[in-house]
């Protein structure tokens, strides 16, 4: 997988980039990431990426002459890829984990961070393939949103986590929250790990974990519950 973000800060990637999951993801050669200063596209000697708003009105729009120079340029660095192009901004879809699945399964995105105000709405028309909201609250800039994005979409390429069933287990890709978890030591300050986690009956720890995981999902987050049901499966999956 192929991963590139164009930025005008491209430093707020460089540790990101460099550490835990997405270290080992670059390490096992499963994912190759990039990240394109947007300054280097500009022609002025103040490299500048932005400019007032026609029209009136507080803040700093990105310009799309930069972008647009950008792009150019990474499809001319990648002549044979059909790449997504993902902008992330709170007017989009709101994300999941089935978009993450969805987004994991393509072989190159490529994600429009914008900043101050946004960025000049000619950029959204022509080059942008999808608008990505994670959640409902406003950032400086779409860095933050689209490092959580390439995180959530890294970890399910086959090959990066050590126990891909580190990734099928996890909150939210059953539909519902995760169990509890417990590690050594047994007993820690008066607190015990539950009997049924030390018993080595298999069938009967599957059923605590089942069972735990609806009971707790139920009580933080009955909205991911199906209302007939109570099964948890998440709308974006339900049929019928």
């Amino acid at each position: 997988m192929q991963i590139d973000v164009v930025t005008p800060f491209p430093r707020l990637f460089e540790g990101l980039f460099e550490e835990s999951i997405l270290r080992q993801a670059r390490i096992k050669g499963v994912v190759t990431f990039a990240a394109w200063d947007l300054r280097d596209f500009t022609t002025d000697r103040h490299r500048t990426v932005d400019d007032y708003p026609y029209g009136g009105g507080a803040g700093m729009i990105l310009k799309p002459e930069p972008i647009f120079r950008a792009f150019e340029k990474i499809r001319e660095t990648y002549p044979d890829s059909d790449f997504r192009t993902i902008f992330m901004t709170p007017q989009g879809r709101s994300y999941t984990q089935a978009v993450a699945e969805e987004l994991a399964r393509s072989p190159h995105l490529v994600f429009l961070c914008g900043h101050y105000r946004g960025v000049d709405e000619r950029v959204v028309e022509a080059l942008v393939d999808e608008e990505i909201s994670i959640g409902d609250y406003i950032l400086s800039g779409g860095e933050l949103a689209a490092a959580v994005v390439i995180d959530s979409v890294v970890r399910l390429q086959p090959g990066v986590l050590g126990n891909f069933d580190s990734a099928e287990g996890d909150s939210f890709s059953s539909g519902r929250l995760d169990h509890p978890h417990y590690t050594r030591p047994e007993e820690f300050r008066g607190m015990r790990v539950p009997d049924v986690l030390l018993s080595g009956h298999h069938l009967k720890v599957a059923e605590w974990r089942e069972r735990e995981a609806l009971e707790r999902t139920r009580k933080r987050r009955p909205d991911l519950l199906d209302d007939k049901n109570g099964t948890g499966t998440p709308p974006e999956r339900r049929t019928g």
